[in-house]
């Protein structure tokens, strides 16, 4: 029997292990804090933040760590990010609390409320993205 999806925040950082729910519970309180506007839920099984229906960030556990995704990040100017994928996110992992480093996040946040892409319609332009 397989255990069911999460469908609250709440509820998918339960099923974690202590160290990652700490590394989870660390970037959700920062998250919530500096972008208090935004919209969170369980969205294709991770926690994920959206601002006007459009997909910020969100992490999800890997196998060997946590990663932190940024729809628009490969536009941010701090430093920090790799790029991830095809499109504009990039990422960063970490395997423990600790090195989350808040100045560094507080940034990202700040420019992912600044700088977004536009996801949320990307379906309709046949996989082209547009900077809102």
């Amino acid at each position: 029997m397989t255990t069911p999806k999460p469908t609250t925040i709440d509820a998918y950082h339960a099923q974690l292990a202590d160290t990652d729910r700490a590394v989870c519970d660390r970037l959700r309180h920062i998250i919530d804090q500096h972008l208090p506007e935004a919209e969170s839920k369980i969205w294709h099984a991770h926690p994920v933040w959206f601002l006007d229906g459009n997909p910020i960030v969100g992490y999800s556990k890997l196998k060997d760590s946590v990663r932190l995704l940024f729809w628009s990040g490969q536009s941010f100017e701090t430093p920090g990010l790799q790029p991830e994928g095809t499109f504009k996110a990039a990422e960063a992992r970490y395997t423990a609390a600790d090195q989350i480093n808040p100045n560094a996040l507080v940034s990202w946040l700040n420019e992912a409320r600044n700088i977004q892409w536009d996801y949320k319609n990307i379906v309709k332009r046949k996989g082209r993205l547009e900077r809102l």
